[in-house]
């Protein structure tokens, strides 16, 4: 049975539904005629604008329309932009403020905090080319994983995958790939200790 607070909850999330069915039926009607994750991060760009937690149901009933996969029991801040539409959100995530999140896939329990940015990889600007803008150069986008229940203080930039049950340190910069159970800090980010053993070999107490 379930309980009064799951009811409420439940109701909420049909409200907010329909609060943004005129902006889901703008997004269908345009898509064939624009860019789509241009598109997609237009109307991420409006809802972001929403505040509080009646923002949060808002635009998470809207990603778990559009989006590759967002469950209805997250919460995304105040000002938090999306950028790719392929981009998935499973059970149990806190998405802090002014977030920036691209390509990528957030796993069960993370936790974000304010002004965290997940890049689409590192390679998403080539500049070999003396002779061509970097901006005209392209570059490559990654999906990359942030695995389940991790913890990212506010301000890190992470530009490659983390495993599970790991801590990010604030203002830390992540540009390899990090194994499951690490605690990382600073810039670029390093491992200093494993959660799951003992201080990793050459790091100091």
């Amino acid at each position: 049975m379930r309980s009064s607070t799951e009811i409420v909850k439940t109701a909420v999330r049909g409200f907010a539904l329909i609060g943004v069915s005129p902006l889901l039926l703008l997004y269908w009607l345009l898509r064939p005629v624009s860019r789509e994750d241009g598109l997609f991060a237009g109307f991420s760009q409006a809802l972001s604008l929403v505040p509080g937690l009646v923002g949060s149901y808002l635009r998470i009933a809207f990603y778990r329309c559009v989006m590759k996969h967002c469950a209805n029991d997250n919460f995304i801040g105040f000002g938090s932009l999306f950028s790719h539409r392929d981009t998935e959100l499973h059970s149990g995530i806190y998405i802090g403020p002014q977030c920036n999140i691209g390509l990528s896939v957030i796993h069960r329990n993370c936790l974000l905090g304010s002004g965290v940015h997940l890049l689409s990889g590192k390679n998403q600007h080539r500049f070999d080319d003396l002779d061509t803008p970097i901006r005209l150069q392209g570059g490559e986008f990654t999906k990359i994983s942030l695995g389940e229940n991790s913890w990212v203080g506010n301000g890190a930039i992470i530009m490659a995958n983390v495993g599970s049950d790991c801590i990010i340190g604030a203002g830390s910069v992540v540009t390899d790939d990090i194994p499951s159970g690490s605690i990382v800090v600073g810039n670029p980010g390093k491992v200093v200790r494993n959660r799951n053993a003992e201080l990793t070999p050459g790091a100091e107490t």
